[in-house]
């Protein structure tokens, strides 16, 4: 595991700035961060239609007859594979508390929280954190590039979709040997993901006349919050596609 992220390191920055260097401008886009303002609305809808036929059918039945209880264990013990995932960003990163805090999650949680089903660090006190490669890249100045949306897995920038390949390779199924473990550990995973957003779905819709507009504001504006963890600096600019 050890070598993989090393090396997918130095193919994420590479592809970050290839991607950054590539990019263009359109000419009807209405917002300086979202160039392909046109192609996007397209492939939301396409994703909209395939969560209402597919994706959102398949949660709410998750939900249905899955017991509460059964759904949590799954949530933290696909949490608990997230934080070694943590844990090695905020080492590349260089934040040595989170790193620590994030290691001791893992280390209780895998042994006394039997695997990570139980989440005894989080009753403990040891906070939860979520870094991933897009997060590593921005904190050592790669700009997050256009907005973009992609097929079924939506929202992203440029940065991030250069980090993509990486956050895949450390992915919860990656842990497991045989291809079916790895299938059935990712559709877990998605599901439990989808099932987690069914009230925010339906909030956005009934909230915004636009909701492309409304999710794309929004999810640039939390990315860039998670990328200066919570502290962004005084003269940010949201709306600066160049900013940080």
């Amino acid at each position: 595991m050890k070598s993989k992220p090393s090396r997918w390191l130095a193919v994420a920055v590479l592809g970050a700035a290839l991607l950054q260097g590539c990019a263009t401008t359109s000419a009807v886009a209405t917002d300086p961060r979202d160039p392909w303002e046109g192609m996007n609305r397209k492939v939301y809808a396409f994703n909209e239609k395939l969560d209402e036929a597919v994706l959102k059918p398949v949660a709410r039945t998750y939900v249905d007859v899955v017991p509460s209880f059964v759904r949590t264990g799954v949530r933290n013990f696909l949490g608990n594979l997230g934080d070694v995932w943590t844990f090695v960003n905020a080492t590349l990163q260089l934040k040595g508390q989170v790193a620590a805090e994030t290691f001791m999650r893992v280390a209780v949680n895998s042994t006394l929280g039997l695997y990570g089903v139980l989440d005894i660090a989080t009753e403990a006190g040891i906070e939860k954190r979520k870094e991933d490669m897009g997060q590593t890249l921005g904190h050592w100045g790669v700009k997050p590039g256009p907005y973009l949306v992609l097929p079924v897995l939506g929202p992203t920038t440029l940065r991030d979709t250069a980090a993509l390949p990486v956050d895949w390779q450390a992915s919860p199924g990656q842990y497991f040997q045989d291809a079916s473990s790895r299938t059935g550990v990712a559709l877990l995973n998605a599901t439990e993901t989808r099932a987690s957003l069914l009230k925010a779905g339906d909030a956005v819709k009934q909230a915004s006349l636009d909701p492309y507009s409304f999710v794309r504001d929004g999810w640039l504006q939390k990315r860039e919050y998670d990328v200066y963890d919570g502290n962004p600096p005084s003269d940010f600019d949201y709306s600066d596609p160049d900013a940080p």
